[in-house]
């Protein structure tokens, strides 16, 4: 039996999801149209089955020929391009923009220092749709680096922002490396204070524990980033999507004393709780 699990102070729905989620839901209830997102709201297939349930699926590019005015789409938090956002109202339909305010913030960051003639540099996963969305607002032009790593630009001026959900590490080795090739360079760190405060928390907790569980989806970015992070303070780190996949050798084990537990931004409530509940069988207490 454990003697304690420690939830990591910030874990689980970010404000960007949580209001995405809920911006759906409201517009199912608060009219007769057909609710479709652009694109899986959240990367976590909990909350999409979810929203299965409530008559709320996704739509992508190819399908939007058959959309028409008795339709709505939502714009999922990631954002999008600019170019798409016209493409998407060009067939009519009601459009929500749940775009996380931290993404709308990165977007004019790009398109005005784009418009000074800047070379913009994402530091992000380049295939990532928040990444893809932002890429849009300087015409695509953006150089998009994990790392800083083979990065070589011989521009002048150079803008620098990160995805709403890197690591502060791998900002700042991008910053480091274009630093040292000379010209103009303008850094916004773009990070937003949820995943800061998530990722510390987590680390913190790694620190003290066992046994390290993150709960999400191995689709989420940001949730893989707690595992990367958890990982090096923690030896028995695992990956987890909801409580039917914790291992069993963690409540067979003797030696396990602490269990730590953190979740990613798209993370909801109820799977923690599931989670929770499954380990209080097997603890002494819980904080």
């Amino acid at each position: 039996m454990f003697k304690e699990v420690i939830v990591a102070e910030n874990a689980g729905f970010c404000f960007g999801v949580k209001r995405a989620v809920e911006t759906s839901t409201s517009a199912n209830e608060d009219n007769n149209s057909t609710i479709y997102t652009f694109g899986p709201l959240v990367h976590n297939k909990n909350v999409i089955d979810f929203l299965k349930e409530k008559g709320i699926s996704h739509i992508d590019m190819p399908d939007l020929d058959r959309l028409g005015p008795e339709d709505t789409v939502i714009i999922r938090s990631h954002g999008v391009t600019p170019e798409v956002m016209k493409q998407i109202k060009s067939t009519g339909v009601q459009v929500t923009d749940a775009t996380c305010p931290f993404v709308t913030a990165i977007h004019k960051r790009i398109k005005e220092y784009y418009d000074l003639g800047y070379q913009i540099i994402i530091v992000g996963d380049e295939n990532h749709p928040e990444v893809v969305g932002s890429n849009g607002w300087c015409n695509n032009t953006a150089i998009i680096t994990k790392d800083g790593s083979n990065l070589d630009t011989k521009a002048k001026k150079i803008c620098i922002v990160a995805q709403t959900t890197e690591k502060k590490a791998n900002l700042d080795k991008v910053v480091e490396v274009i630093s040292g090739l000379g010209g103009e360079v303008v850094t916004f760190n773009t990070i937003c204070s949820a995943t800061k405060e998530r990722q510390k928390s987590a680390e913190e907790t790694s620190r003290i524990v066992d046994v390290m569980m993150v709960v999400g989806s191995r689709s989420s970015s940001n949730t893989t980033k707690l595992y990367e992070i958890c990982s090096k303070n923690c030896e028995n780190t695992i990956f987890i999507d909801n409580s039917s996949e914790i291992p069993k050798w963690i409540f067979e084990s003797e030696n396990i004393k602490k269990v730590g537990l953190t979740a990613g931004a798209s993370t909801p409530d109820w799977i923690i709780q599931d989670v929770l509940d499954k380990l209080a069988a097997y603890t002494e207490g819980c904080r």
